[in-house]
């Protein structure tokens, strides 16, 4: 009786120990291979698993999340015999663990193998300009052709960068120099044209102000000759008054126009180049009574339009 309780202890234990065999649990994000008898059977996903105890065992433990590998500096000759040396990063994601399992040995180091083939070959066939100012076409072509590459593996390239492309010193000198040229030219570019600019701007505004000038003085012009006709016709007018007034025998009228003659060649003798002193005599009586001959025909004018 003792002898059969023990066999039914080691048989509970047995059993126990088959079921915690049986059961397998998987983290999120990795992903375990099964093997039976050493052959790929199945992969467990994440959560409870089932499996045959004793028969079959756990081949890899695989992480299914995206990774990252860093891809060593090394040196490149670019199309033109330029030395640069480049460095990167790749970022990937196991798709099919079976294949990441059981198609490559040592995948990390294959893929960053496989990137730093593929830098070379890509840049070595441009030029130092090309890798300078064309890294997102660099990027895109490598992707394209290592994921291609590593598709048999069961993995999922889903980016590459190129971290730095270093020249080397002499080269980054002479480019230096060649920028300060090119900014120095630029500068007396920018400056000739500013240059330029004034000039016009000044030409424009000598020409505004001729044309304004010109403008003022015809104006001028027009109102001189305005204010002169106006003058011609008042003299017309005074004239043809006097005239009228003469042709009826009017003394006054007479008186007028004498005295007019006489203040004009006043005038002109006193306005004269050559002229530095006078003395004439004058008559104030005749000067004064030809001035109240000119009253007394601007009181008839009025009369007559009253």
């Amino acid at each position: 009786m003792g002898g059969f309780g023990l066999f039914v202890t080691m048989l509970f234990v047995f059993a126990v120990l088959l079921v915690f065999m049986s059961v397998k649990s998987v983290p999120q994000g990795m992903e375990y291979t099964v093997e039976r008898f050493g052959k790929y059977t199945n992969t467990l996903t994440p959560g409870l698993n089932i499996i045959m105890p004793i028969i079959d065992r756990i081949g890899r433990k695989l992480n299914v999340m995206e990774q990252v590998l860093d891809v060593p500096s090394q040196e490149v000759i670019t199309k033109d015999n330029a030395m640069v040396r480049v460095d990167g990063v790749v970022f990937y994601q196991i798709m099919d663990a079976a294949k990441a399992a059981y198609e490559i040995t040592y995948l990390d180091m294959a893929i960053i193998n496989l990137v730093m083939t593929n830098i070379r070959t890509v840049m070595g066939s441009m030029d130092l300009d090309e890798l300078l100012s064309r890294r997102d076409e660099i990027n895109a072509r490598l992707l394209n052709v290592v994921d291609e590459a590593t598709s048999p593996w069961g993995i999922k390239v889903t980016r590459i960068e190129i971290k730095d492309i270093a020249p080397p010193k002499d080269l980054v000198d002479s480019m230096a120099r060649q920028m300060k040229a090119e900014r120095e030219k630029r500068a007396q570019i920018l400056e000739a044209e500013g240059m330029r600019q004034a000039e016009i701007l000044k030409a424009e505004g000598l020409k505004q102000g001729a044309i304004l000038d010109a403008e003022g003085r015809k104006e001028a012009a027009f109102r001189d000759a305005e204010a002169r006709e106006r003058l011609a016709e008042a003299e017309a007018r005074a004239t043809a008054m006097v005239s009228e007034a003469i042709a009826k025998g009017d003394v006054q009228a007479i008186n007028y126009f004498v005295a007019q003659k006489y203040i004009e060649s006043l005038k002109d003798v006193a306005t004269a180049n050559n002229s530095k002193l006078i003395f004439m005599p004058l008559e104030a009586s005749s000067v004064i009574g030809a001035l109240g001959g000119i009253g007394e025909l601007a009181k008839e004018a009025l009369a007559k339009k009253g």
